[in-house]
């Protein structure tokens, strides 16, 4: 099947922030707004029929393993960007693809929170006290792995300087915001899927394929983006 755009992400909507003193305010909105996204708004992997092919909770009985993982932004170029890492072809889960950095929360972290930013100081070699945590989004499950994570929002003043570990990391990269909020960036492909065919959305950013999990929690961020763009556009703010 050819790629084609994602059609559940092509809305008209309001003009980007200029500045990223403007693009912070707009994620403030974004993150601090209590409303859910709709799932037709969401990257998800679904049949030809378009319903949903991926496991949204653990089956009765099962206890999720708790994860987090940390959407970090940070100003460049008059906007925003976000950080990305590839994993490790040697990892056993997951090998090779694109993801967040986190990772399993353990008994001794204060929470998620702390959790993320432990795992991102151990993946990349982050400063935490260089990050400020801004909130939540929507928890994900992961079937293979049994994860439940919960995406941390949070920000920098500056570029971050980073270390990978290479044991767990074998790229760290970025992405604009402006780029995943543009829904030419959002392809889909047919996969075959546990014998299954399925359509596959994902980001297609710097020569990678964000998918999976990772595409689910982005596309989170980038509907609550487009929302808050379209609220401060019709108050006559920002936009």
């Amino acid at each position: 099947m050819t790629a084609t755009t994602y059609p559940h992400t092509i809305q008209d909507w309001a003009v980007l922030p200029e500045t990223h003193q403007d693009w912070l305010w707009l994620l403030r909105r974004a993150v601090d707004s209590p409303q859910p996204i709709a799932d037709e708004d969401l990257l998800v992997i679904r049949d030809h029929q378009g319903r949903p092919l991926r496991q949204r909770q653990p089956e009765r009985g099962v206890k999720p393993r708790e994860g987090a993982v940390l959407l970090l932004c940070y100003p460049e170029h008059g906007g925003l960007n976000l950080l990305l890492t590839r994993r490790s072809e040697s990892l056993p889960q997951h090998p090779g693809q694109v993801s967040l950095p986190g990772g399993k929360i353990d008994p001794e972290d204060a929470g998620a929170e702390d959790a993320a930013l432990r795992e991102a100081e151990e993946e990349v070699g982050l400063d935490r006290r260089d990050v400020d945590v801004w909130g939540r989004l929507d928890q994900v499950y992961i079937p293979p792995s049994n994860f439940r994570i919960t995406p941390i929002v949070a920000v920098m003043d500056r570029v971050p300087r980073v270390q990978p570990n290479p044991g767990e990391v074998a790229e760290v990269f970025a992405v604009d915001l402006r780029r995943l909020l543009d829904p030419a960036t959002v392809v889909v492909e047919e996969w075959s899927r546990l014998g299954i065919p399925a359509l596959v959305p994902f980001y297609y950013v710097g020569g990678h394929k964000v998918w999976g999990a990772t595409a689910l929690v982005l596309s989170e961020l980038v509907a609550r983006l487009r929302r808050a763009a379209q609220a401060s556009g019709a108050e006559g703010e920002l936009v």
